[in-house]
């Protein structure tokens, strides 16, 4: 099974089959209020970098660097198929996201996440991210945590 990663248009059937089960999956755990869900026409944007992974040429995963225009930009809807758990998936969606900030000479990437996501926040925090205050429009949220990863 190989498994490719590349900037790629959100808008197509693979990635809005997982965008919804994103949505259900946040929907299941968080009140509306502390659901912060982009929508598809927010990831078309020219300052949003889309990564999508398919294992053997089928949508497994996804991500967004949405830039903040402040030298910092936000990960916005991680996500990877429930069925290709365990194959690494994320560490390579987190790979080609973090390869594009340095290569945007990014100073920070930044993220919220909920705070009953383990295995996200566990993510996170390998690759080096470490909890911030709200940032950017967010206020704060006991269900929320927001984090963040300096560059550079």
């Amino acid at each position: 099974m190989s498994v490719t990663i590349a900037l790629e248009p959100p808008r197509q059937a693979g990635v809005i089959r997982l965008l919804d089960l994103s949505d259900a999956y946040a929907q299941s755990l968080y009140p509306p209020e502390s659901n912060h869900l982009v929508d598809l026409s927010l990831l078309e944007k020219p300052s949003v970098s889309f990564l999508v992974a398919r294992s053997d040429d089928v949508i497994v995963g996804c991500c967004a660097l949405v830039e903040a225009g402040d030298g910092t930009a936000e990960i916005k809807r991680m996500f990877v198929d429930p069925e290709a758990r365990g194959l690494r998936i994320a560490s390579g969606l987190m790979n080609a996201l973090e390869a594009i900030a340095g290569e945007m000479q990014l100073k920070a990437i930044r993220l919220e996440t909920g705070i009953y996501q383990p295995e996200a926040i566990s993510l996170y925090r390998k690759y080096g991210y470490r909890e911030i205050e709200p940032f950017g429009a967010y206020l704060p949220d006991p269900l929320s945590l927001f984090m963040e990863k300096r560059l550079g």
